[in-house]
């Protein structure tokens, strides 16, 4: 019969999710990295609508010398680069190319097979962006989604 928000609860849920199919394994709601790493990505989202961050996007050269709120997101930016790289080092030294985890032995397994292709794209760099992708495209809408998934149910019960 308490007022109850579901936000935090539904991003943690889907970032969750979202770990388990990167990192092959979930974390504690209250994991002080998991959640590090939660609230980097919801400023990272909130830094997107600055005029800045938006210009930086257009002008990079230029507008990585100037001060401004997108220095915070790309500051971020490194914060997940160096957590996912902490996590892509552990699936390398236990990889096993017969046996994939997850996306990054998929990916790490990937990356060996096209060693010898100059032109791959398939390189720890791009693997520490494409989870970043996953993370910064999947968090947010997925639990803004189900948030009004929930608040329609909530208006239309005959319909669950």
């Amino acid at each position: 019969g308490r007022r109850f928000d579901p936000a935090k609860f539904l991003v943690h849920a889907v970032s969750n999710i979202i770990c388990s199919i990167v990192f092959g394994d979930r974390f504690d709601y209250e994991d002080k990295k998991f959640l590090t790493l939660i609230q980097t990505l919801e400023e990272n989202e909130k830094l997107q609508n600055v005029l800045q961050t938006q210009l930086y996007n257009f002008l990079p050269t230029l507008m990585e010398h100037l001060p401004g709120p997108h220095q915070k997101m790309i500051k971020n930016i490194e914060k997940v680069n160096k957590f996912t790289s902490e996590i892509v080092a552990e699936h390398q030294k236990t990889l096993d190319p017969t046996c994939p985890r997850d996306y990054i032995d998929a990916f790490l397994i990937k990356i060996e097979q096209e060693k010898g292709n100059g032109h791959s794209e398939f390189t720890t760099e791009t693997l520490c962006r494409t989870t970043f992708d996953l993370f910064l495209a999947g968090s947010g809408t997925t639990s803004t989604t189900l948030r009004s998934a929930i608040l329609i149910l909530q208006k239309y019960p005959e319909a669950a």
